[in-house]
């Protein structure tokens, strides 16, 4: 198995504080990039909604085979039977979303095979790799911190931003179009609480790690799946 580069943490570092601060972090750096927060502010014009959507839809519908894989290795290999549930649990979870993004997408003129057709920016490509890799050869759990930087955002900007895109953007058939973004801001503050309450029994400083690395690069990615306005 391929080896994810390890990362020193003193003993007197809880690793779950590291996690948080990368979670923190990313939403502070999409409070600060234009693009990014032109939506939060509901202030997207419609072709930038549209293709942040359609860059969504392009990594959200691997997320299912990425968890699934993953727990899949993880239960393979006779690590902790608790993550590997909590992969399978993700799995289910995220089952369908992108189904939410194309219906979204059709309100707004899109048909599924104009979708398809639409070209995938190279952050979303590299976020896409990574995970794959992470899932197959990888540390197997590392998908877990992916999951967990990108349901706090979901539970701290998407609400507001369903709301300030029906009040103030003006795009036709919006309050149709934020299925998305309504369904993970409902859903993911829970999910962010059990992410927590299974990983807080992780103590493989691999693991750990691993999850780390994969938390800092999706918040490094993440804010280049936005066209700049």
């Amino acid at each position: 198995m391929c080896k994810q580069p390890k990362h020193e943490q003193t003993a007197k570092t809880d690793w779950l504080d590291s996690l948080r601060h990368e979670a923190r972090m990313l939403v502070r750096e999409l409070d600060a990039t234009a693009g990014v927060r032109r939506l939060f502010e509901g202030r997207i014009r419609q072709d930038d909604y549209a293709y942040y959507l359609i860059q969504t839809y392009q990594y959200v519908r691997w997320s299912e085979g990425f968890f699934t894989g993953s727990g899949e290795r993880t239960k393979r290999e006779g690590q902790s039977p608790a993550l590997a549930d909590l992969l399978f649990q993700k799995a289910r979870e995220e089952k369908g979303h992108e189904q939410w993004l194309l219906r979204d997408l059709k309100e707004l003129g899109w048909t599924q095979e104009r979708v398809e057709r639409a070209p995938i920016c190279p952050a979303v490509r590299a976020y896409v790799e990574w995970n794959r890799f992470t899932t197959q050869s990888g540390v197997p759990t590392a998908f877990l911190g992916t999951a967990y930087v990108l349901e706090y955002l979901s539970v701290n900007r998407a609400p507001d931003s369903v709301d300030r895109l029906i009040a103030d953007s003006g795009i036709p058939n919006i309050h149709k179009a934020v299925l998305f973004l309504r369904g993970h801001g409902a859903a993911d503050g829970d999910h962010v609480a059990e992410l927590e309450s299974v990983l807080r029994t992780l103590t493989s400083p691999e693991e750990q790690a691993a999850l780390l690395l994969s938390a800092r690069t999706t918040r490094a990615l993440f804010p280049k799946f936005f066209r700049e306005p």
